[in-house]
């Protein structure tokens, strides 16, 4: 599935050209946060983001290579992040609320043993079926 979406990734002239803008960009405006810092390398990202814009408005067939290594690495931490961030909310909130609930006394889905009853159905009292009842179901 991975493989799938990295072998899908579009690189025409006009995505070429809109990532070459952007990454000249975003450079230029870590240049501008370097320089506000009063770090003493800030013009390499100046370079790099005026090299960039460059070949993005002039021939962003250069950029071909760098989109593609930078599309695969970004496919790749969205991929990963999202398992991340699922573990964080089964293991971080869903998991403490069961066991809590558990502690408590508390059974969420009803599963329940009961050797006396005869079965486990859960009646419904008799209710009037109208049009308006078969329209609005739940």
């Amino acid at each position: 599935m991975i493989i799938e979406e990295i072998n899908s990734i579009r690189s025409g002239k006009k995505e070429l050209r809109q990532f070459g803008i952007i990454i000249g960009i975003a450079c230029g405006l870590l240049g501008v946060l370097l320089w506000w810092r009063g770090k003493t390398y800030y013009s390499y990202s100046f370079i790099i983001a005026a090299a960039v814009l460059f070949l993005g408005f002039t021939l962003p067939a250069a950029l071909k290579p760098f989109h593609k290594v930078w599309m695969t690495i970004s496919i790749l931490m969205g991929w990963l992040m999202t398992r991340v961030i699922l573990i964080i909310l089964f293991y971080g909130i869903l998991t403490p609320i069961g066991l809590i609930g558990r502690l408590c006394g508390k059974d969420f889905l009803d599963i329940k043993l009961n050797k006396k009853a005869p079965n486990y159905w859960v009646l419904r009292g008799k209710k009037e079926h109208d049009k308006k009842s078969y329209e609005q179901q739940f």
